[in-house]
C-alpha cells in the first residue's frame, strides 16, 4: 500500500499545472451512454475514478480507450451496444459518481441496473432524489440486495423540484431529460461548474438545454444524440489546493491552466486571510510571505465556499494567526481530518458541524492515515510545513482525484516522495 513521505520547511517556487476536472470528466463519460457514435474527451485526468469509470463502461460493452503518451489526457468512449446495462458493486464500491450512469442508461436502454454508490466515507449521500426524479419521468423503480432498477419504454419530460441541491442528481437527470419526449424543468438545481461542463458537452452532441449554470434548467428532448469532441474544464479543486500549498508554505507560487472564475469564494476568503493574489485569465499567483490572519468560512453550495475545499482549509487556519471558526453545512461527517491535524499539533475543537481552529500552532511530523480524498489534501499541505518528516498512509484516496499530486510538488520545491508502488505505472 502506497504511502507519502513528506518533509517540510521548503516554500514552493515557481509553476505548477491544474489537471482536468474529475468532477466534470466522470459525469461527461457516463453521458457517452446516450449516444451510439463516437465521443472523445479531453483534458482528462489520470487518477483512480477515471480508470474505475473505465471499467465500469466496457463491463456494460462500451468500448473505451484512455490515452497514454502524447494523448495521456484523452479518451474515447463508443457505446454502439450496451450489453449489459449493469453497474456491478465489485467495480463501483470504491467511487461516489456510479449514480451518474443511472439517468443515461434508462435513457438509452430503458433499463438500468445500478449498485448502490460506494465512495469516501465524508456523509450521506443518498440517490433518493435521483429515483424521485426518475419516476416523475415514468420510469419503475425496485430495489433488493443492494441494487436499484429503474425502467421505462421511454422517458417522458416532468417539472422537478430538488427537495435539497444535488450535483449528482441534477447531473442524472440532465442527461436522462435530453432523451425524453417533452420538456423538463430541473427546479432548484446545482449550478456548479461541472453542471455546466456536462450541459455544454450534451449541448454539443445536439441536447437542447437552457439554463445550466442557474437554478432553473429547461431540457427540451430529442430523438437522438450524436457524436462529439469535448474537452473537459480545470479541476477547481485542485487549483484552490494548489493555492494554498502556497500560501501555507510562505511560497511564491504560480497555479496555472486554471479558471479563477470557478475559484471566487475561494480567491475572497484568501484575500481576506492575508494572502497575496494576482490574478491572470487562466493563472494565479500566490504570495503570503507566511503572514496569515485567521478568517472564519462556511461551505455552502456553488457559487460559494466549496465543502471540498474546507478540509485544505482548515490546514491554513492551523497556521494564520488568530481563531477561525470552520463550519461544515454539506456533509455531516466531514471532519475526519482533525483527528490527526491534532496528532501533527493543531489545536482543533469540534462541536457538531463547527470546528474552532486557533492558530499559529508549530506543526511536527507524525504518521497519519488518510481517511478521504480531501482530507488527505490537507494532511499533505499540513505536512509542508512541518518540522520534520510526515509520513501519509493509505495515499489511494488522494489517488482517486489528484494527479501524481507528488511529482506536481516535487517540481516546484517540496521535499516529498512516494513508497510502494507508483500508480499509473506499466
Amino acid at each position: 500500500m502506497d504511502k507519502f513521505v513528506v518533509r517540510g520547511g521548503n516554500p514552493l517556487l515557481g509553476t505548477i499545472k491544474v489537471s482536468g476536472a474529475k468532477n466534470s470528466a466522470l459525469p461527461c463519460m457516463a453521458a457517452a451512454i446516450l449516444t451510439e457514435d463516437e465521443v472523445i474527451l479531453e483534458n482528462i485526468p489520470q487518477v483512480r475514478d477515471i480508470e474505475t469509470e473505465r471499467k465500469l463502461l466496457e463491463s456494460m460493452g462500451a468500448e473505451v480507450e484512455l490515452g497514454y503518451g502524447r494523448a495521456q489526457h484523452r479518451t474515447t468512449i463508443q457505446c454502439s451496444v450496451l450489453s449489459d446495462p449493469e453497474a456491478k458493486y465489485e467495480i463501483v464500491k470504491t467511487m461516489r459518481a456510479s449514480s451518474l450512469v443511472l439517468g443515461p442508461l434508462v435513457a438509452r436502454a430503458g433499463i438500468a441496473r445500478v449498485a448502490v454508490p460506494g465512495g469516501c466515507a465524508i456523509g450521506g449521500r443518498p440517490i433518493d432524489l435521483h429515483l424521485k426524479g426518475l419516476e416523475a419521468m415514468g420510469a419503475t423503480i425496485t430495489q433488493d440486495h443492494g441494487y436499484i432498477e429503474a425502467k421505462a419504454d421511454r422517458l417522458k419530460g416532468a417539472h422537478i423540484l430538488f427537495d435539497k441541491i444535488t450535483v449528482t442528481g441534477t447531473e442524472d437527470l440532465l442527461m436522462a431529460a435530453t432523451l425524453a419526449d417533452g420538456e423538463s424543468v430541473l427546479e432548484n438545481a446545482a449550478q456548479e461548474p461541472e453542471v455546466t461542463d456536462l450541459a455544454a458537452m450534451l449541448t454539443s452532441m445536439g441536447a437542447q438545454i437552457e439554463g445550466a449554470g442557474t437554478s432553473t434548467i429547461r431540457v427540451k428532448g430529442v430523438s437522438k444524440l450524436h457524436g462529439t469532441r469535448y474537452r473537459i474544464n480545470p479541476d477547481r479543486i485542485e487549483a484552490g489546493t494548489f493555492i494554498i500549498a502556497g500560501a501555507i508554505s510562505g511560497g511564491d507560487l504560480n497555479v496555472d491552466c486554471c479558471n479563477p472564475h470557478h475559484l471566487e469564494a475561494v480567491i475572497m476568503k484568501l484575500q481576506e486571510c492575508g494572502v497575496r493574489l494576482d490574478v491572470g485569465k487562466e493563472s494565479i499567483r500566490v504570495r503570503s510571505e507566511g503572514k496569515l490572519q485567521a478568517a472564519d468560512v462556511s461551505t455552502v453550495e456553488y457559487p460559494g465556499f466549496p465543502t471540498d475545499m474546507q478540509a485544505q482549509y482548515m490546514a491554513l487556519a492551523t497556521q494564520a494567526k488568530g481563531t477561525s471558526v470552520i463550519t461544515e453545512n454539506i456533509f455531516e461527517n466531514r471532519f475526519m481530518h482533525v483527528s490527526e491535524l491534532t496528532r501533527m499539533g493543531a489545536n482543533i475543537k469540534v462541536d457538531g458541524r463547527s470546528a474552532t481552529v486557533r492558530g499559529k500552532s508549530p506543526l511536527s511530523a507524525a504518521a497519519v492515515m488518510c481517511s478521504d480524498l480531501r482530507a488527505s489534501a490537507s494532511l499533505v499541505l499540513a505536512a509542508l510545513v512541518a518540522d520534520g518528516e510526515t509520513i501519509l498512509d493509505r495515499v489511494y484516496h488522494i489517488d482517486r482525484g489528484y494527479e501524481r499530486i507528488e511529482e506536481k510538488l516535487r517540481g516546484v520545491g517540496a521535499q516529498i516522495r512516494r513508497m510502494g508502488e507508483v500508480f499509473g505505472k506499466r
